[in-house]
């Protein structure tokens, strides 16, 4: 059972980085595209609809059917992928692929120290969070500060804090074991292990990124 858990979870969670990253790559080639997302209103309704959609499928995904679920993760990954092609528009292809491979391998260690660590990290998740609401706080004050040094100690910050919930996440599923449906847990697990991944991706970007010339 724990396998099958495990394998459906990062299937999804490969599913979802599949279609953000396949979706970002179009979007970035096609110039009307492009300009009705970035140059006119229409990145705010996608921005909304984004933070909307992540809000209600992390508060309801319990009352979901299997299927309204999987929609909704998907749906998701799809929005995300819309605002993602500003990556691809920004960063050379070669950097963004092998800033993706460092990522996938702090993933990876970090996943493993979660799953295997004896500690209970139920308490980490409290610091984590309040970790990532003083950065959320700190990002709006840096739009009008505008300190280039003040943005590296949040990316910095940022790092550290998705490296943390990486471990704490995947500690989170392997206690939830047994007590919640085995096909709602391995979308839940793979919707927070996708966020882990694609913030911890972005802010390394940001971090060590080479940009177009």
């Amino acid at each position: 059972m724990k396998n099958n858990l495990y394998s459906k979870m990062f299937m999804w969670m490969f599913v979802g980085l599949l279609i953000t990253f396949l979706v970002g790559y179009y979007v970035s080639t096609n110039e009307n595209m492009i300009y009705n997302i970035f140059a006119t209103k229409f990145y705010w309704v996608i921005y909304i609809a984004e933070i909307v959609t992540v809000i209600v499928l992390s508060a309801r995904i319990l009352k979901m059917s299997k299927n309204g679920a999987i929609f909704g993760f998907l749906l998701y990954s799809f929005l995300s992928g819309l605002t993602f092609s500003s990556i691809f528009l920004t960063f050379k292809m070669s950097s963004i692929i092998f800033i993706f491979l460092i990522t996938a391998l702090v993933f990876l260690i970090f996943a493993l120290i979660g799953y295997f660590t004896k500690i209970n990290l139920t308490k980490l998740g409290t610091i984590l969070f309040m970790g990532l609401i003083g950065i959320l706080i700190a990002s709006i004050i840096n739009i009008f500060v505008q300190s280039q040094t003040f943005d590296l100690i949040l990316v910095i910050i940022g790092i550290i804090v998705f490296i943390g919930y990486i471990a704490y996440d995947i500690n989170k599923v392997k206690r939830l074991e047994g007590q919640i449906d085995e096909d709602k847990l391995s979308i839940i697990g793979a919707l927070e292990l996708y966020l882990d991944f694609i913030n911890l991706f972005i802010r390394l970007l940001q971090l060590f990124g080479k940009n177009k010339d």
